[in-house]
């Protein structure tokens, strides 16, 4: 199979014009449309619609689309490696993210990200589901979990503080807890299977079994649940910055710190040479979050 009839199709595919992709790349119209003629005849099948008005892929090619796309970043990537080759990254960056810090920190830098390269095109997930980046055909995924899969390389994007919080209403309601133990006195607002607590205290750590009136599977609605008044929670500083700022939350117990390993992680399969589109994605956000994210000087 011919790269340059791989890369001919991509362009088409994405401008849907074989004159306009074909003069791209060096082509003329005649040859583009032999190029393409030749890649159907490889593979037995029609990948492209003609008619005189335009062009559109067919089942067959919007099947096979995703596929040349790999192997035209793996090139690009097997090229970068030894200073060879286009330089400059292309192509769909197929990317997950937790909904929550996805919507919040990830979809606002994209403005810039993608006005810095024109030639990527974003797919974004957001979902709260640790998804399988080889099944689903991902080319990173941002996690805030710890990396468990030893099949996946992690770059660490961000620090993941996380912080005890309770609206000034609760607080007022139920007064302040003076230490850990005293959680069992108090409501407290958890994510669904993470109701254990660990603190750090001069004793060493301690680990408190919460309780309370509602639970949630959804970092957002564990939040505001907590500024709506109804409980103490665990909040990322992500997440809850901004009503920190506005005081709507408060931090409290600040001497008896969490104890957690989280992070903010970007996380690409390891049996992938690392495509320039994924490089230029991680030192991207490495850059726009650094070495002390905004929502830490909040």
């Amino acid at each position: 199979m011919n790269i340059d009839h791989l890369r001919l199709f991509v362009r088409i595919a994405q401008t849907h014009n074989i004159s306009q992709a074909g003069q791209e790349l060096g082509l003329s119209p005649a040859v583009a449309s032999s190029h393409i003629n030749k890649l159907e005849a490889g593979l037995g099948v029609r990948l492209i619609h003609r008619t005189t008005r335009k062009v559109s892929l067919t089942e067959e090619g919007i099947a096979f689309f995703p596929h040349a796309e790999d192997v035209i970043a793996s090139v690009e990537a097997a090229q970068a490696s030894v200073g060879a080759g286009k330089s400059t990254p292309s192509g769909t960056l197929r990317v997950s993210a937790p909904a929550s810090f996805g919507r919040m920190h990830v979809l606002p830098a994209l403005t810039d990200f993608m006005a810095r390269y024109p030639e990527i095109k974003v797919d974004l997930k957001l979902s709260d589901t640790i998804v399988d980046l080889v099944e689903g055909g991902f080319d990173i995924a941002i996690r805030n979990s710890r990396l468990k899969d030893s099949s996946l390389i992690a770059k660490k994007l961000a620090n993941d503080n996380r912080i005890l919080c309770a609206s000034p209403s609760y607080i007022k309601k139920y007064g302040l807890p003076n230490a850990p133990a005293a959680l069992n006195q108090h409501h407290c607002i958890t994510l669904i299977g993470l109701e254990d607590w660990c603190f750090d205290t001069p004793q060493g750590p301690v680990n408190i079994k919460t309780k309370g009136q509602f639970r949630t599977d959804n970092g957002e609605a564990v939040r505001d649940a907590s500024v709506n008044g109804i409980g103490i929670t665990i909040g990322s500083k992500w997440s809850v910055y901004q009503h920190l700022k506005s005081g709507e939350l408060v931090h409290i117990m600040p001497e008896f710190p969490l104890i957690s390993e989280t992070a903010i992680w970007a996380v690409y399969p390891s049996s992938r040479l690392l495509a320039p589109k994924v490089r230029a994605f991680i030192d991207y956000f490495s850059d726009y979050f650094g070495d002390e994210p905004y929502w830490e000087n909040e």
